[in-house]
């Protein structure tokens, strides 16, 4: 292992916005707002990660029926520039106006008058036709920068390329991590082919197909020892790894506890070996055959 500056994946220019480098790391929010934990530990800890340098941070309207909205709201209060803001529409409000009252409702949430990036949380039933509409006139009212989707594999990613304004997506957040590398035959790749990274939600294994827990797989937990790392940093440099000297995965776990904070902020400065890398090849390998994309 060498520990070097902090890597980023890039999102592209576009006639609007400059680029932009993103941390390889950043923080989710799901579950935050839902009184799993006190509001004061995950505001805390949410603010803790952007003094650590994970800078993007992650929220739906789905979280917490909007609570998650509302926490990351008080974390960016009076530090609205320091994050790069995220959050995502459910597929039944991304109509072509339907899209314009659920962003005005995220934003109060969040108490900010623009989303950096925004998602459509998965494909359903309103054309995309609609929702690219939506989210053009957003970018136009200065109300979201850029816009992406969320659990779409690669036929929808290709239907969605196909439409008009559809090749401006700027990302696409899925499962990901070691035990469920579906997404390495045919999504990412494609997606390299278009400049478009990839946005891993549960980098640590708490859902997908595998069930089981890899943070406390023995030896995981060997190899992360071996390294002086912790198995949460050990799978999320996996996953943040760069193919063929090019990073294009941003893993956004979430913490609460300060201790969990910092453990991953620490994983945006680590490099694994190339024989770790084989290691964990080896007893997770990537698969041979296209696979149903994993979704939680």
């Amino acid at each position: 292992m060498t520990v070097s500056t902090h890597p980023t994946v890039r999102l592209t220019a576009t006639s609007q916005l400059p680029a932009v480098d993103l941390p390889v790391v950043g923080q989710g929010t799901w579950y935050m707002g839902e009184g799993l934990a006190p509001e004061r530990d995950e505001i805390q800890a949410l603010q803790q990660g952007l003094d650590l340098g994970l800078t993007l941070i992650d929220t739906a309207e789905m979280y917490g029926n909007g609570g998650a909205e509302t926490v990351v709201g008080k974390a960016l209060e009076n530090r609205r520039d320091d994050a790069f803001l995220v959050s995502k529409v459910f597929p039944w409000n991304a109509g072509r106006d339907s899209t314009m009252t659920a962003c005005e409702r995220s934003l109060e949430r969040l108490g900010t008058d623009y989303l950096d990036l925004y998602l459509l949380h998965w494909p359903g039933s309103i054309p995309l036709e609609e929702t690219l509409e939506a989210f053009e006139r957003l970018q136009t009212q200065g109300k979201i920068g850029r816009f992406g989707v969320s659990n779409f594999d690669v036929d929808d990613m290709q239907r969605l390329a196909a439409l008009p304004g559809g090749g401006n997506c700027a990302i696409n957040q899925v499962l990901y991590h070691l035990g469920s590398r579906g997404i390495e035959h045919s999504l990412r790749p494609w997606q390299r082919d278009h400049g478009m990274p990839v946005m891993a939600y549960c980098p640590l294994a708490q859902g997908g197909r595998l069930g089981q827990d890899l943070l406390n797989d023995t030896a995981i937990v060997t190899l992360a020892r071996e390294r002086d790392l912790t198995p949460a940093q050990l799978l999320l440099a996996w996953a943040t790894r760069p193919i063929d000297g090019q990073r294009d995965v941003v893993a956004i776990p979430k913490a609460v506890g300060s201790q969990h904070v910092s453990d991953n902020a620490s994983a945006l400065g680590i490099e694994l070996d190339s024989d770790a890398i084989a290691q964990l090849d080896s007893w997770y390998p990537a698969p041979t055959a296209k696979t149903s994309l994993d979704i939680v």
